[in-house]
């Protein structure tokens, strides 16, 4: 890459002191672009259709900001590969994150759209679920997945379990949520087998002793998860506010903007 670009002044490479993820070096690319109409990103393993390109120009011509590459197939996966790839985006939408399915890093925004994401200052990065949080008009491009020429996939079922553990955390509180309405369920329950203890013992069908001890037990379970999900949401509220995320978007004006607009 070096000496590539010594030799062609238009390839720019960019190395990071070390390994910080595919994420954050992604990051790291996008806010290198010079100033320019529009970037697009693309995975190095070549199995991104280079052609899709000309349709997500074409796309842009059309007034898109965004135009998201889509694998319309991938055929050129293991079966294993598909179904969990499959597995992975319905877990991210169920959990309330907004994504395009199949689609990866392969997109195009442009200026506008690219100046928008790097506003988002957050660590725990998520490209594919925040792209979609600037709200320009955006459309997608299909595109057949291609046969990897060399090397292997850097995402096995692992990193692909990371991947959405990391997207869910960073951006949904769904989780939290969960666990506010199994304890409300659990404290209902609670209630329920509370009095059927109760009644137990008035029959003279209790054990003496297990009253007592059924009682605590369901009772003490089913405040602990109840407060454990009005704790969780509030503390979701306190993660959402710490990513200090812009609060909107401006995609146009109804008046001619000056100077002293900000």
């Amino acid at each position: 890459m070096a000496s590539a670009s010594k030799n062609n002044p238009s390839i720019r490479g960019l190395k990071l002191s070390r390994n910080t993820g595919h994420q954050t070096a992604l990051v790291a690319g996008l806010s290198s672009v010079p100033d320019c109409d529009v970037s697009i990103s693309i995975d190095a393993d070549l199995q991104d259709d280079l052609l899709a390109i000309r349709d997500m120009l074409g796309a842009w011509r059309n007034g898109y900001d965004i135009v998201y590459g889509v694998r319309n197939e991938r055929k050129t996966d293991t079966l294993f590969k598909r179904k969990t790839a499959q597995m992975f985006y319905r877990l991210m939408l169920f959990m309330g994150v907004d994504l395009i399915p199949n689609h990866a890093d392969f997109r195009l925004m442009d200026r506008r759209a690219l100046d928008a994401l790097l506003e988002y200052r957050e660590r725990n990065l998520f490209l594919r679920g925040l792209v979609p949080l600037i709200g320009f008009p955006s459309t997608s491009v299909y595109y057949a997945r291609l046969k990897r020429t060399a090397g292997e996939s850097k995402y096995p079922l692992s990193r692909m379990i990371g991947l959405a553990v990391q997207g869910i955390t960073s951006l949904s509180v769904t989780p939290l949520r969960i666990i506010a309405l199994i304890g409300l369920l659990i404290s209902s329950l609670a209630i329920l087998a509370i009095a059927y203890a109760l009644i137990s013992k008035e029959t003279a069908h209790a054990i003496p002793g297990w009253t007592s001890v059924t009682i605590a037990i369901f009772f003490m379970g089913g405040v602990q998860m109840l407060s454990l999900g009005i704790i969780g949401d509030y503390i979701g509220k306190i993660y959402l506010e710490t990513k200090r995320r812009p609060l909107y978007h401006v995609e146009n004006l109804t008046w001619a903007a000056t100077k002293n607009d900000k």
